[in-house]
């Protein structure tokens, strides 16, 4: 049984071996390929296959799986695999030296396996102990290897060639590798294979309603997923204090010229408003019409008075000495509601 279960698995690494080999010794090319994707032809050639399998066979099964299994059920699966992700995260952490971040992976599978029912619930999180993302590709990565081209790896989908021989790395450090029988190992990654894409049923409808390329938006999504994790953005990038209130402006004197300006301009805006008023009572005193004018806006016709004649010459509306006058640039038209009423006897 060992010797069966040690050939498997070397066959399923010297498969995936073959295929990077294929993707860099025969892969066709386009016209004008893309900067890190020389590969370009092949790949979508197989991210066509890996589309329309995921189409035909894997997304039917997956709502399948979603119409026969409760949300709870599906949540503690969900749990279940996440724990055992850990593992690694937490050994790749160490690796680059995080020891933190190591440090809080292992307490959170200790935590889920003790207090979680085997992994069934996520207790650590509860616990405030943060989730992490890590792998032997960006444990590759953070020691300097360079990613190398983009690649589209049957059934396995995007990947670079330094995250696909970190895959390799991967499978030997995930407890799943080592279930006995071989047969319940496979069973159990078909069955988080099956749960991760019903988890992404609703990413993957919108990525087929937003994207005019779906290729092109995997393979940037992928890159910038990649970097942004390989640089640590998680930690470095501060956000901003949206809680703060920002300063409110101040209105300074300058040389006296600043504070005047305003206050001279609204005084001119108080005096054309009293004038309007005034030339309107006139009109109405005339056709018999009866115009309350409000006390406060004859005094406020004298200082416009006075800056208008310092400055600009009045401008007489009806030509007659008892007609209030105001300057020619503040004149201000009459509302619909002060224009003279005319009766016809």
């Amino acid at each position: 049984m060992q010797t069966t279960r040690i050939g498997g698995a070397r066959a399923f690494q010297l498969g995936k071996l073959a295929v990077v080999a294929t993707l860099l010794a025969g892969c066709a090319t386009v016209e004008t390929p893309t900067k890190g994707d020389p590969f370009e032809g092949f790949n979508r050639t197989i991210f066509t296959v890996n589309d329309k399998i995921d189409q035909y066979a894997l997304k039917p099964v997956a709502k399948g799986y979603v119409w026969a299994t409760p949300q709870p059920v599906r949540d503690s699966v969900t749990n279940f695999f996440s724990n055992i992700g850990d593992v690694y995260i937490a050994a790749n952490n160490l690796l680059q030296l995080r020891i933190t971040d190591g440090v809080q992976d292992i307490m959170r599978i200790v935590i889920n396996t003790v207090f979680g029912v085997g992994g069934l619930f996520d207790v650590a999180t509860l616990a405030k102990l943060p989730k992490h993302d890590n792998d032997l590709g960006l444990t590759l990565g953070h020691y300097g290897v360079p990613p190398g081209p983009y690649l589209v790896l049957p059934l396995f989908g995007p990947s670079t060639v330094r995250d696909a021989v970190g895959s390799i790395g991967n499978y030997y450090v995930n407890p799943l590798s080592y279930i006995d029988p071989p047969g319940l190992s496979w069973a159990l990654y078909g069955l988080n294979i099956v749960n991760t894409r019903a988890n992404l049923l609703g990413a993957s409808e919108v990525l087929e309603g937003a994207a005019l390329d779906k290729y092109s938006f995997v393979r940037n999504a992928y890159l910038q997923r990649r970097q942004y994790l390989l640089s640590d953005g998680r930690r470095s990038q501060a956000l901003p204090n949206y809680d703060e209130e920002a300063p409110l402006p101040k209105y300074e004197d300058v040389e006296g010229g600043a504070a005047a300006a305003p206050a001279g301009a609204a005084a001119g805006t108080a005096g054309a408003a009293a004038g309007t008023q005034g030339a309107a009572a006139k009109a109405a005193g005339a056709s018999g019409t009866a115009v309350a004018t409000p006390p406060q806006a004859a005094p406020a016709a004298a200082p416009e008075a006075a800056s208008g004649s310092s400055e600009t010459p009045p401008l007489d509306l009806n030509g007659g000495p008892e007609t209030t006058q105001i300057p020619a640039g503040q004149l201000v038209p009459p509302t619909r509601f002060n224009f003279p009423s005319f009766k016809l006897r």
